[in-house]
């Protein structure tokens, strides 16, 4: 098996982004993943902001592997928002760029499974404009999986007509809300994985997806107790098969970053320092 990256989103360690830039440095983190919201928000990020960001970036050794492109809302999966929601998409890739970044990583709701409804076909479009322009951009627009089955992901990626629209796979999201073997879905999924997150949980009760990723949508998720249906693990303390999910990755030709993610958890920088270690010790006991 050859070697993977640990990566990191740097909010995980719900800090200012310069201070985990050199606490991940510290730990050997190998990549970043940057939210473009907060200080990073690309509306408010001056250019010496930006300019001392990427010097302590290259300074610890490091890169930016992926930035954050959440939209908000329903995303890219209702038309009355597409108004707002396409020129933001269109934003978050060339902040991007002007990070020297390959890749968007970003929910865009929920996909359905019928391919005939007004829905898909108006999903379509939305990703349709969005993914031309990262491919004008030259970077890689990567939708995470979670709300829907990795076949209908795939089917509805393979049919646009732009070649810059990929996947962040995040194997806890898509085990916690379909139930979905992530294993098999890295198989599945193959060639349009661009990037990763490492990340562990356990699903509880299955829902419907729609119900879960609206109130994500709505902000009101205190009408609905998410912890009866799923709960986020300290990584290895979930339902993950770690050894064969690096396997999988493995085997489909994915060797780039380990982006590990940790939302929840009272010590995020104890967490993050598990989750090195353990992936550490799983490359380096695979690359013997």
């Amino acid at each position: 098996m050859r070697d993977f990256k640990v990566g990191l989103i740097v909010d995980s360690l719900r800090m200012d982004v310069l201070s985990g830039i050199q606490l991940a440095a510290s730990l050997g983190v190998q990549g970043l993943q940057i939210h473009s919201t907060g200080e990073m928000d690309p509306d408010q990020l001056t250019q010496e902001k930006r300019k001392e960001v990427m010097r302590a970036v290259r300074d610890a050794g490091m890169r930016i592997c992926a930035v954050t492109g959440n939209l908000g809302g329903h995303s890219l999966s209702r038309p009355e928002e597409f108004g707002i929601r396409i020129p933001l998409a269109k934003k978050k890739i060339d902040h991007a760029v002007d990070l020297e970044c390959p890749i968007v990583a970003t929910h865009i709701g929920v996909i359905p499974s019928d391919k005939n409804c007004e829905r898909y076909e108006k999903m379509q479009k939305a990703l349709t404009e969005v993914g031309q322009y990262a491919d004008r951009s030259g970077v890689k627009f990567a939708i995470e999986t979670g709300p829907e089955r990795t076949q209908v992901l795939k089917e509805f990626i393979l049919s646009l007509p732009c070649k810059n629209v990929a996947v962040n796979y995040d194997p806890a999201n898509l085990l916690m809300v379909t139930g979905e073997d992530p294993v098999q879905g890295v198989y599945n999924l193959g060639d349009l994985i661009v990037h990763t997150h490492a990340k562990d949980g356990v699903m509880l009760k299955q829902t419907d997806p729609e119900i879960i990723y609206d109130f994500f949508a709505s902000g009101g998720i205190g009408d609905l107790n998410l912890a009866e249906y799923f709960r986020e693990e300290a990584l290895g303390r979930g339902d993950v098969d770690f050894d064969a999910y690096l396997k999988a990755l493995d085997e489909i030709g994915y060797h780039s970053y380990l982006t590990i993610e940790r939302e929840l958890g009272p010590d995020p920088v104890a967490d993050v320092k598990l989750a090195v270690d353990f992936l550490k010790s799983k490359i380096q006991a695979k690359s013997r």
